[in-house]
């Protein structure tokens, strides 16, 4: 069964805005990962770009491009739907890692799975 692991406010997340950042084991390695608000609703994923095993972020926690439409790889401008972590331009093979979110009680919480364990938040 996953665990719910807090992470912020509700509040701390704002469509279109910086994320929260936080860390976790994937494959055996300690990896950044990255929650944000759009349209509405929280969404989670590690900070490596599907092109390259990069990080993403242009700016410490800035993903989302200037449209705030689109999430960006900083280093060669892939762009990734931020409710599927879908790649849709650029270069990029697949998708971004998603994490499980829930928001509840004002508060977001990560969800470990089998693969995916806490290191830190």
């Amino acid at each position: 069964m996953p665990e719910a692991i807090p992470l912020c406010r509700a509040g701390d997340l704002v469509d279109g805005g910086e994320a929260v950042p936080f860390d976790v084991l994937y494959g055996g390695q300690t990896c950044r990962a990255f929650a944000v608000r759009y349209e509405g609703e929280v969404h989670a994923y590690l900070n490596r770009c599907a092109h390259v095993a990069m990080e993403m972020d242009f700016q410490p926690n800035r993903f989302f491009d200037s449209s705030g439409e689109w999430l960006m790889c900083a280093t060669h401008g892939a762009l990734y739907e931020p409710k599927t972590g879908q790649c849709r331009a650029g270069p990029c093979r697949g998708r971004l890692v998603k994490i499980a979110l829930s928001e509840r009680q004002g508060n977001v919480h990560w969800h470990t799975a089998p693969n995916l364990k806490e290191i830190e938040f």
